[in-house]
């Protein structure tokens, strides 16, 4: 049996009862089907396999040599493609939607495209105007989403900002933004006036090439949230590696001063900040009091990161200062040995940090400060929970949480069942669209993976229930 947090909001503060913890026991998998189950159950084992996820692009296509494309891809269809990607086409992505929204969990659908920032393929204009329609075409099939039966709430899309610009293009920004006196024509006015008005800009410090690529990036963006705007979506840009985040944080603070001001009803651009950083809170704490000064809305996804080894490693080549937390794995080992209390802090102090910080002000702010709690891990995810209690924050307000397709589902679905805002990240295509992505997304994930060990179980124990008369 479930218990639930009760729908909170009194000017009053927390209510007599008392604070309710949501229980991650598994409880609410009866919801979902047998051959889901063990569909999950097979996929979350294989996955947490190393060398599966090292060499996966390699056995991928060694599997279409052997078997054949048509049966190659049934199998990935009915096992990592079924369990992580929503499907190909509209109809399909609708289906699978609907059976979420009947668990009571929301949409976040993502477009499979970036560009890798190490990457030897050459791309074009025309590849990232391409990108753009699929981009446009998603806010378009979000928007549809939202008119099926399910849990209202804002329509939210996921968006890459490497999909629409160039990786060279956002380091040459990053190397003149990090410097000392940074130059006055990359400031988010500057970039948010040429947007809205429309008229070529010219910066310079870029080479003739540069300044038509940025350009044209910026045409791009801008068109993506201006048709988002009317369709009323909202976007979430991703984070991506710390050679190209600060390039990526000034275009979503030009956008946000476009798109984010309080007549616009928003936020309707928001940033992703990576708590695994060593800067983050300090980063997000300015972020959040410049937009509280400006009166401009503030939209915030917070994340542990998904790129912690590579930054490592990245560091360790070049003999940089290593951006990460430290020892976030060693403090994980150990907190079986510590209070469920002390426990949160140990496994990501910056995040709890993060977390503070964001709940506080979405608590001061209302409506105009947004937060989505974006964490597979259960102590995170209750401690949100009750600080929202504690503060008085609506349930279903301006603070969601957010879990991949196909993974963390007893904490999606007791969250869903409770009343509150989920949202699963939902990426769609075609296998050859999607696979790669996956498999990146997975050799990113590796320690989500590998650590998914209490869900596995969790899934085991409801299969013997059902297939063995278990208790």
């Amino acid at each position: 049996m479930l218990w639930t947090c009760r729908v909170l909001y009194s000017p009053a503060g927390p209510s007599a009862r008392g604070w309710q913890p949501l229980r991650f026991d598994g409880a609410a998998f009866h919801l979902k089907g047998t051959g889901e189950l063990m569909r999950a159950l097979l996929v979350l084992r294989l996955c947490a396999w190393p060398p599966l996820v090292t060499h996966g692009l390699a056995l991928q296509a060694w599997s279409r040599r052997l078997l054949g494309s048509r049966l190659s891809g049934a199998l990935l269809r009915a096992s990592v493609y079924g369990q992580f990607v929503a499907g190909e086409t509209g109809e399909e992505v609708k289906d699978r939607v609907q059976q979420l929204q009947r668990l009571g969990l929301r949409p976040l659908l993502a477009v499979p495209t970036e560009e890798e920032p190490d990457s030897a393929v050459k791309t074009g204009e025309a590849w990232y105007e391409g990108n753009l329609n699929a981009m446009l075409r998603c806010v378009d099939l979000s928007r549809g989403l939202a008119e099926t039966p399910g849990p209202a709430g804002p329509i939210l899309m996921q968006l890459k900002i490497t999909a629409l610009t160039s990786t060279w293009l956002c380091k040459e920004l990053t190397s003149r933004v990090r410097r000392p006196g940074a130059s006055v024509e990359l400031s988010p006015e500057r970039l948010a006036e040429a947007m809205d008005s429309g008229k070529d800009l010219q910066v310079s410090c870029l080479n003739a090439e540069q300044n038509r690529h940025l350009w044209a990036s910026l045409s791009r963006l801008h068109c993506v949230v201006q048709h988002a705007r009317t369709q009323h979506v909202r976007l979430l840009v991703d984070a991506e590696y710390t050679s190209l985040n600060p390039a990526l944080s000034l275009l979503v603070a030009a956008l946000a001063l476009r798109w984010n001001s309080p007549g616009e009803g928003g936020p309707w651009v928001w940033n992703t900040y990576q708590a695994y950083l060593k800067d983050t809170h300090e980063q997000l704490r300015r972020d959040a009091e410049a937009a509280d000064r400006s009166g401009l809305a503030f939209g915030v996804k917070l994340v542990r990161g998904a790129y912690l080894e590579k930054e490592r490693e990245v560091a360790r080549v070049q003999r940089t200062e290593d951006p990460t937390q430290p020892d976030y794995e060693a403090t994980s080992q150990s907190m079986m040995s510590f209070s469920r209390d002390w426990l949160l802090l140990i496994i990501c102090p910056n995040y709890s940090r993060c977390l503070e910080l964001m709940l506080t002000h979405v608590s001061r702010r209302g409506p105009l400060c947004h937060l989505m709690v974006a964490s597979h891990n259960e102590e995170s995810v209750r401690h949100a929970t009750k600080r929202m209690w504690e503060l008085g924050i609506p349930l279903d307000g301006p603070v969601c949480f957010g879990q991949l397709l196909g993974m963390c589902d007893h904490v999606s679905l007791a969250l869903g069942q409770a009343g509150y805002a989920v949202y699963k990240s939902i990426p769609y295509g075609s296998l050859e669209e999607v696979i790669p992505y996956l498999i990146r997304r997975a050799q990113e994930n590796r320690s989500v993976l590998q650590g998914a060990r209490r869900e596995q179980e969790l899934l085991s124990q409801e299969l013997r229930r059902r297939l063995l008369g278990g208790g």
